[in-house]
């Protein structure tokens, strides 16, 4: 679960460009009711103003550009894979199910047989990857057409158009290799359960799906079919994700997992311009889980009790800030919002913000090498300045050790 036990990275960087030659405008100038929405988790004017800057030859993202042109590079060739691929069936027998085995579960030493594997929080099991489950397929699905549509939106080069388009048909439209729209078999746990509704945070990547689609549908590189048949499945993941048995209890766990199935059912439900429910949805649920999940203080109690303490509490933070900034869109003001006990999610960012600045040391549980968690902290932090235009969060980006990530195309930060 690299993509999920950390933030949103895809999503979560961007460039501090102080002095840029394509000036943008303030945020929150941009989100109004003038906003075209054609994009539901990027600002559009922005990532425009970046191309045209390109177009003209300056110098501010060119780095960034070239980046983004080698790895797409890279995603021209090779097998695509799908969910038919991997070696195992599910408890279903039919391998179009996205199966998945909980990654901090073991086999029992005490049984013969191992059964039922006991938990060992934050130590991932490495029976629960490699090709025997989707997971690993499906994240490099997700940066693969990311990757691809990005590099086509900047450069205009059809080329990583088509690919992109071919690795959504193999993955979500060809009916030998569709994945069905459902994660009934997430995160199963052998000897206890054929899946649970914690499997769902491993579909996160799906909010970046959204972008990617949107990018493919500028200069009509997305044909009408493939864009209908990726509409209609998202339509039939989001009806699952609110009605089925294990997504209704996900959506009563008041951690991390909940918050990301928020971000999830409200990215979609923009996406398909179901923007009643989105807003139904932030002024109800999420709500209620900031009132729960943050202290007076900023800390997160529900995350801070883990092994990962610091990876948790980033991750569930980046959660709340992009449902902040979809708040932006639909008029509910999530990043002012406090809860009765005073907490908020700019109290959760000054609650970090002294670890990001190196003025004070993590002294919480944290399983692995603490350095690469506090970078992740600035990034997201950078992250937050772009979305909720905080200009001082965007000065952390001086600290990002990944200076080159190609993503910093689509977020700009002022």
């Amino acid at each position: 679960m690299k993509r999920y036990l950390t933030p949103f990275i895809a999503v979560a960087s961007c460039l501090f460009s102080v002095g840029s030659a394509a000036p943008v405008r303030p945020i929150d100038a941009v989100l109004s009711s003038e906003t075209s929405r054609n994009f539901t988790v990027l600002d559009e004017r922005r990532i425009a103003a970046v191309k045209a800057s390109l177009k003209k030859k300056e110098a501010t993202y060119a780095p960034y550009y070239q980046d983004a042109l080698k790895a797409a590079d890279k995603q021209l060739t090779g097998k695509l894979t799908s969910v038919v691929t991997k070696t195992q069936t599910p408890p279903s027998g039919d391998k179009h199910d996205y199966l998945s085995l909980a990654p901090y579960w073991w086999p029992d030493p005490a049984k013969a047989d191992g059964l039922p594997w006991i938990r060992k929080d934050g130590q991932v099991n490495p029976l629960t990857r490699g090709d025997n489950v989707d997971q690993p397929a499906k994240d490099a699905m997700f940066k693969r057409a990311e990757t691809l549509a990005t590099a086509w939106y900047f450069s205009d080069d059809r080329k990583y158009a088509q690919r992109a388009v071919e690795v959504l048909q193999t993955w979500f439209i060809n009916p030998e290799t569709k994945m069905n729209p459902n994660l009934n078999f997430g995160q199963g746990v052998p000897g206890v359960s054929t899946g649970r509704g914690f499997g769902i945070i491993e579909f996160t990547g799906v909010i970046d799906l959204t972008t990617t689609i949107e990018m493919l549908r500028q200069g009509n590189a997305l044909d009408p079919k493939t864009d209908a048949g990726l509409v209609s499945w998202l339509t039939e993941y989001v009806n699952w994700l609110q009605t089925g048995k294990l997504a209704l209890e996900e959506k009563a766990t008041m951690n991390n997992h909940g918050t990301w199935y928020d971000a999830q059912v409200v990215a979609i439900l923009l996406f398909l311009k179901r923007d009643a429910e989105a807003k139904a949805v932030l002024e109800s649920t999420t709500k209620k889980r900031i009132d729960h999940q943050l202290d007076a203080d900023g800390s997160q109690p529900e995350e801070l009790s883990r092994t990962k303490s610091l990876s948790y509490s980033i991750m569930n933070l980046n959660a709340f800030t992009h449902l902040s900034y979809f708040g932006k869109l639909l008029n509910v003001d999530l990043w002012n919002y406090k809860n009765p006990k005073g907490g908020s999610i700019q109290k959760a960012y000054e609650f970090l913000q002294p670890y990001a600045e190196g003025k004070a040391n993590w002294t919480r549980e944290q399983l692995g090498d603490l350095a690469p968690e506090l970078d992740k902290l600035r990034r997201l932090f950078v992250d937050a300045g772009s979305m909720m235009n905080k200009t001082d969060y965007c000065a952390f980006a001086s600290s990002v050790r990944d200076k080159n990530s190609t993503s910093r195309l689509t977020r700009p930060c002022e």
